[in-house]
Parts: C-alpha cells; structure tokens; sequence
C-alpha cells in the first residue's frame, strides 16, 4: 500500500467512525439508556422520523463500511480509481459539505437559542459525511489515467455543465425554503424568531370509530412549555398546500408557538370519508382530547383557519379550555355560525357557491371546478340534479338542496347559540364580498351582547374589501394587499397578547377595523353597527316605467305625497337576470360592471340626482317594498349600486326575498303585500356627482337558484312559468330602501 493511500484509508475510516458514534449515541437515546449524553432533540434533525432514519443510517455505514474495506484491501468495486466518479464525488460532496455550513450559519443567524452548538449535532455529521465523499472523490480524481480525448472532454464538459446548473438551482431552492418563514414574516411585520423548529410528520390520532387523523406537528426547539396551535385542513394534500401548511407551521413555531396541522376525516393525510362539516365537532373534540394528553401541551390553545377551516373552530367554540385550567384564543375568518343561512339568504339557494364548493370537494382528492361543467350544472331543471349535469350525482349537494329550512340537518352543523356560549375571545376577519358576511356580524353582535364578560371585552372584527379568500378589485383597479396575508399578519400579534400575556381583558386597540369602500381607507370603530349611522329611507318613484335604467324610476329623500302608477316585470325562469360580482364562493366575485344588467326590461331601476357631496353607508341594508305577484311563489331581489359620473354603475350589495304570496292577475294597491329584503351589509363612501342606484328584479342567477313560479317543490320542479311581478310605491304603498348613513365630520 502506497504511502498516499494509507492516508486515504485513515482519513476514511476515521470519518466512519465518526459516524458509527453518532449513530450509536442517538440510538442509546432512544431506547433509554443515553442519560449521559445530549438529549433526543439535540440528535435528530427532524426531515426523517426516527427508527426509519436508522435504517437510512445503517444503510449509510454498510455503503461506507464496504467503501473502506475495498480501499484498504486494494481490490473491489469501489477502489478501482474512475475519474468521473472522482469528479462526481468531488461535486456533491462540496455541495453538500456547502449546503450544511448554510444550514449551521442560517440556524445560528436567525435563533439566537442556538447559538453556538445548539441543533448542531446533526449538522456535525452530515459534516463528517459530505467530507467522506471529498476524501474518496479526491483518491478517484488523483488516481485515475490521464483524461480523455478532446471530444470526450467537450461531452464531458456539457454533462458538468448542466449537473452543476441543477445543483445550483436545487440549492437555491432549498435555501428558499429555509428562509422562507423569515422572508413571509418580514412582509407580515411579525416580530423576529426566536426558535429552531423541530417537526414530527404523519402523526396519528385514532378516533373513536377507528378513523386515523393524521397530523404533522411543528415544535419550537429549546422552548420548555409553549402555547399550541392547532389548524385542522379540510383539503386534500397538494403540493402547494402542503408548502403553505410547512410555511405556516414553521413561522409561528419559530415564534415560540407548537403547532398541530391536521387533516380533516378524509382529507389531508387522514382516512375516512370526506363529507363537509358533518363530523368535525365529533373529531374536533376527540382531537382536543388527544391534545390535552400530549406531554408538550401545557393548556394554552389558539386555533386559526378561514372557511371551513373556521368552521372546525365554531363546532369547538363551548369546550375549549379556560381558565384556570388554561387559556384559548380563536381566529376564524370568512365563516359563521350560520351556515344555513349561507346556503338559504332570504329563503332562496346560494346556488353558484353550494354547487362551486360541491363538484371542487366531490372527490377523494379537490379539484378546481370547470367553468363550463358549472355552466351545465346552472342551466336547467330541476335544482337537485345540478350536480349531476355539472359533474356526477354529489349526496352532500343533494342534501343541502332537500333541506331547504333550518331543520334537523342543519341543526347538527350549525349547533345551538355557538357564539353566545363561546369560551375564547376570538378575531372574526370578514369581507364585504363574502357569502358568510351577514351571520359573521349577526355573530359579533351576539358575542359582544351575550358572551362572558372577559370573552366579550376581548373580541374584535375585521371586515376589509374581500371576497371568499378574495381580494376584490374595487373600481379605478384599487387593488389592497392580498388576503391570504391579511388573513394571517394578525395572528402573532394576537396570539401572543391572549396565550402569552400575563392575562386577558380590556385589548388596547379598537373592537371594529372597518375598509370603507371608495373612500379606501381603513377606520377603526368602537361598535358594530354604528351608533351614529342614521338609518336613512329613499324612496322609489316613477311614473310606471321604471323598467332599464333607461326608465323613468328615481329615488327621493321625500317621503310620496300620493300614490304613483306601479311598476310591472316578468320573471322568466328561462331568462333569469345574470349574475354580476357579488358575495359567491369561486368564480366572479366581488365588483363588476352592472350596465348590461341595466338595460333588461325584467330589471326596475331607481336613481338618486347626482350627490351634491360625499354620502358614507356603513352598515344594515335593507329594502322595504311592496309587491304582488301573480305566481304563487316568488322571488324579488334588490341591489344597491353606486352610478360613477361617467355613467358606470358597480355593485355594492345586494338580496334576495324568497316567499309565497296569493296569485292575482290584476292586483290593486291595497292588495299589495309589504315585504323587506336584507341586502348584504356594506361600508361604501358614494363620492359627490356620482348617483344611489336600487335595482329590483326577479332573479340574480345563479348567485341565487331560478324560482320555477309554479308553486312546485323548487328542489324537484321541472316546468317553469313566467310570472308578473309588481312593485308598488307613493303614499299608501311607500316603497323604500333604507341606508345607513354616517353624518359627515364637520
């Protein structure tokens, strides 16, 4: 044996060595016997769970085992020099070894708890392993024949060439990653980190009919007891969920916070099947359950999600824990207590929502619904079987569509007084273009009336310009930050004050954080709805042919004298008013242009004269109109619009109205039947020259399904009529749509 390869081998077997140790310590850990040396968080760098990383490891020192042997015997596979393999050696082991000094200087840098040697331990030995491979790419390289011909060389120049070019990038990549969390932090202005993260993937908890619930949990390194965080996923595993779930986790556990993100009874990593909101207070209760009995949960719980991911917190909100035992805080955002009253607004089916939310969940696996297939499950009778023209027979879809009033089955979902028994303060985010948005304020206003005193005093309200996990894009393209950021930049700053605080009560901010719309501008407010908005009637008028914006409809602060000439419409089921923007799940949410809607003669249209100054509506909106039909059921809408100078008229809320009513061909005024649509809440500043535009129609579809008029069961109804529909207004019948006004700052 050479003299230069006796010191090949030694530098070999001693990097073996050294990692045989490394091996053998963190298995003493494991199974107990490793009181004297560093314990289990210092050993195990938490990308393979342990015992698969022993078996990762001991496939390493047998590779490595059988590497030194042949180069100590002089003869084998691996001692035979090949200058390529010298070369390969060379390069990934100096990215590798790279790669491991990032990692160290990037652990130190960003969690002061580490520095120096904390978490250093694995690091060490990837050492120790990236410099195996230079010491044996180094005897390969050197001891190898003289290089190959120039065309050899040109081939082999190009192979380096793009293997360094994917190295590189991969690199990048991972150094993304590892600063990511830091990266999303500074743009939600959270504070800095303070821990490493340790994170423990795929593990089960075991319901009570043997569903597996899988979670992965992110833990803050040297943080002795921390408050928890759980987020149960209703989604399936994507690869970009699971990078926002990492994301996530990993920047509120940095922040000193363990984390418990979980999948849903058929979604995520766990098993069951998956049918929306039926199970989750069943499995959220078993899962606190679990919690309490983990050694690293010390009674402090925060929950986060929007949506369905609120709904998981909703279905919890009367057992969590609470003092003294512990302390719970909640942040639910685009979601209510009142999921019936999403899906039936004013008695009528939130049909585009329910049916984009059915066929995107239908499967094992969500899927992002198909314009046309949606179209095809609108357009036709009857209701129940819009699914199966969209995509294939949904049973969720159809249950939602056989319960059309509050009953049993939504009992079940939407529980008993949810808010008023909440045992957390909580932060309700909502938007004014969000299908929950009425009963997340009906929720706030219960809270703040009716919930425990510390609770109440504690809970805030967020309602900005979005719709459905949505930034809307308001008129003139004024476009705010995105909502997924919005949704979660309070969270550090909120958690922290009620996990980790001394205590609770009195919060030093205000209650209410409000986006008033063409204003643009954020306000904060001391209650909702607004003490000093003045519940303001503008009257309909015409002289009979409201009918387009075309007509001769108008709105008036004056209260009618006498009696006007009514105004008449057909609702043609086969002709439904469309849909433009408004509060839907999915697609076409938000602001849009109403003019095209405006020149159908199905559509009444009253307008104010142009605003001779600025007029704020913040709050309830409602519609008082009296109708008559000659249909046996029918549905009456209404819209609120804000006309710009140029003439372009964009939404700002609206309603639906679904009822029977008793036929009549030829209703007098005193016949007419009074009714009030709700139309969505609101906070829009209608800016001076511009005009205050109601709308009132028959249908908005699909935002709301299509009444057939026929007095048939909607679900199943297959022959839609037309039905005439009238509007009443003056001085005995004084229809009107009631603003919220907020007296201007003098």
């Amino acid at each position: 044996m050479s003299q230069e390869r006796r010191r090949y081998v030694l530098a070999l077997w001693t990097l073996l060595a050294l990692f045989v140790l490394r091996v053998a310590g963190q298995l003493l850990v494991a199974v107990g016997f490793g009181g004297f040396l560093p314990p289990w968080e210092e050993w195990f760098s938490g990308v393979v769970p342990y015992p698969q990383l022993l078996v990762s490891q001991i496939v390493i020192v047998t590779v490595y085992g059988k590497i030194c042997v042949d180069v100590t015997r002089g003869r084998g596979f691996f001692v035979a020099p090949r200058r390529w393999l010298g070369f390969t050696l060379l390069a990934v082991g100096s990215v590798y070894l790279g790669v491991m000094l990032v990692r160290y200087a990037v652990r130190m840098a960003l969690y002061p708890p580490e520095r120096w040697t904390g978490g250093s331990i694995p690091i060490f030995f990837h050492w120790v392993l990236a410099s195996f491979m230079l010491v044996l790419g180094a005897y390969h390289r050197r001891s190898a024949p003289p290089p190959t011909p120039a065309l050899h060389k040109i081939r082999a120049r190009v192979i380096q060439s793009l293997s360094w070019l994917i190295v590189v990038a991969g690199v990048l990549v991972w150094v993304a990653y590892q600063l990511a969390p830091t990266v999303f932090a500074r743009l939600l202005g959270a504070r800095e980190a303070e821990n490493a993260v340790r994170i423990e993937r795929g593990v089960a908890m075991v319901t009570s009919d043997g569903v597996r619930l899988v979670s992965d949990l992110y833990h803050p390194l040297r943080a002795h007891l921390t408050p928890t965080l759980l987020v149960r996923i209703p989604f399936s595993k994507t690869l970009v969920n699971s990078l926002f779930a990492s994301l996530t986790g990993r920047f509120w556990a940095e922040r000193g916070y363990t984390v418990v993100i979980q999948g849903t009874r058929g979604r995520y990593e766990s098993g069951g099947r998956y049918y929306p909101l039926i199970d989750e207070r069943r499995d959220g209760l078993e899962t606190l359950a679990w919690l309490k009995g983990q050694p690293w949960f010390d009674g402090r719980l925060g929950m986060w999600g929007g949506s369905v991911f609120g709904y998981t917190e909703w279905v919890l909100a009367d057992q969590l824990p609470t003092p003294p035992a512990g302390r719970s805080a909640l942040m639910i955002q685009i979601c209510s207590t009142d999921v019936h009253g999403m899906f039936y607004p004013g008695g009528a089916f939130s049909l585009s929502s329910a049916l984009f939310w059915a066929v995107r969940s239908r499967g094992a696996e969500d899927e992002s619904p198909d314009p046309e297939a949606l179209g095809r499950g609108f357009n036709g009778f009857p209701l129940i079987e819009a699914d199966d023209r969209a995509a294939g027979d949904i049973g969720f879809f159809d249950d939602w569509v056989k319960h059309p009033t509050r009953d049993a089955y939504w009992q079940a979902i939407d529980g008993e007084e949810r808010a008023a028994r909440l045992q957390a303060p909580v932060m309700l985010t909502a938007g004014w273009f969000d299908p929950f948005l009425p009963g997340q304020l009906a929720d706030f206003v219960r809270i703040r009336r009716d919930a425990r005193a510390d609770v109440r005093a504690a809970t805030r309200l967020i309602v900005g310009p979005w719709a459905h996990a949505q930034t809307a894009v308001l008129p003139g393209g004024v476009r705010n930050r995105n909502y997924r950021l919005e949704s979660l930049a309070p969270s550090i700053p909120w958690f922290d004050r009620a996990l980790r605080s001394s205590g609770a009560g009195v919060q030093p901010d205000a209650p209410v954080r409000l986006y008033v719309m063409g204003a643009n501008v954020w306000r904060d407010e001391q209650e909702w709805p607004l003490a000093r908005a003045q519940a303001t009637s503008w009257y309909l008028r015409s002289g009979g042919r409201a009918n387009s914006a075309g007509g001769d409809g108008r709105l008036t602060i004056e209260a009618p004298a006498e009696d006007d000439r009514p105004d008449t419409f057909e609702a043609n089921p086969l002709n439904p008013v469309p849909t433009r923007g408004g509060a839907t799940l999915g697609y076409g949410a938000g602001v849009e242009f109403q003019n095209d809607v405006e020149a159908r003669n199905d559509v009444l249209v009253y307008s104010t004269p142009p605003l001779i100054e600025d007029v704020e509506v913040t709050g309830p909106v409602s519609a008082i109109l009296y109708v008559a039909s000659n249909s046996p059921s029918a549905d009456f809408t209404a819209k609120l619009v804000d006309v710009h100078s140029d003439g372009t008229a964009y939404n700002v809320s609206d309603g639906i109205l679904r009822r029977a009513y008793r036929p009549s061909a030829h209703p007098a005024a005193d016949e007419a039947t009074p009714v009030e649509i709700a139309l969505w809440p609101t906070s829009m500043m209608v800016r001076q020259g511009h005009r205050i535009r109601l709308e009132i129609a028959g249908s908005n579809f699909p935002r709301f399904d299509r009444n057939p008029n026929s007095g048939e069961p909607i679900a199943t109804a297959t022959i839609p009529v037309v039905a005439r529909q009238v509007v009443y207004h003056g001085a005995r019948t004084p229809s009107r749509i009631v603003l919220p006004i907020v007296p201007r700052a003098r």
